[in-house]
This record gives structure tokens, C-alpha cells and sequence, in this order.
């Protein structure tokens, strides 16, 4: 995702510092998110996803066009922190078709729900 935003920053010609100010997201969760030490949440996702006019699942996967498992991706991806092998997952899955990132997300569910019980 962050290298994503990154290539809007320099598209726009704008800076982190500009796009907090305008976004009211700190420029430290920006730099947590840049280091890998959080995970944005839907609501800022979506705030970055508006100043720079773009779908949210650009940020997610650098399509423009909206997808319909964009809030489930999102969800998982909020949840994998800390957890490298769904993160190699999620990366995996920007290069995936839809109907592979479906059956992804069916089973991450049916993985997450098992771990719940």
C-alpha cells in the first residue's frame, strides 16, 4: 500500500506533511505505516483514498477500478499484522484474478474463524 501512496505523493507533487494536514492523519501513523510498524484502517485508507480522487482499491492493489472484495481485503489485511504468512498472501494477491482472491479470502475467513474458537 505504501508504495502506492507513494507514487500519488509524486503524481500530485505533494508532500506526507501536506496530505496529513489535509487528511488530519498524523504524519507519524503516515511513517509507522511507511515502516511497517501499523496497519491503516479503513477510515484513513479511505481519507488518502479521497485526496488524491482515487478508489480505495488503488491503495490496495493499484487497480483503479472498484472491486466488490475490497472491504474483506481490507479487513484482512488490517488483521495480518504481525502475521508474515498472510501478508504474503495479501502481496501475492494484487497479482491475482478476482476469483482467486475470493477463494483467498474464503478461506482466510474460515482460518481466522477456526482460530477464534
Amino acid at each position: 500500500m505504501y508504495e502506492i501512496y507513494e507514487q500519488l505523493l509524486t503524481q500530485a507533487g505533494v508532500t506526507s506533511y501536506q496530505v496529513s494536514k489535509a487528511t488530519g492523519i498524523a504524519t507519524a501513523t503516515l511513517s509507522d505505516w511507511k515502516r511497517g510498524r501499523s496497519t491503516p484502517k479503513q477510515d484513513k485508507l479511505q481519507k488518502i483514498a479521497d485526496y488524491f480522487h482515487v478508489p480505495l482499491s488503488y491503495l490496495l492493489s493499484g487497480n483503479m477500478q472498484e472491486t466488490s472484495w475490497d472491504t474483506d481485503m481490507l479487513c484482512l489485511v488490517q488483521s495480518a499484522a504481525g502475521r508474515e504468512s498472510v501478508k504474503t498472501l495479501l502481496e501475492y494477491s494484487i497479482r491475482a484474478e478476482d476469483s482467486d482472491i475470493r477463494l483467498a479470502i474464503a478461506v482466510l475467513k474460515a482460518l481466522e474463524e477456526k482460530g477464534k474458537q
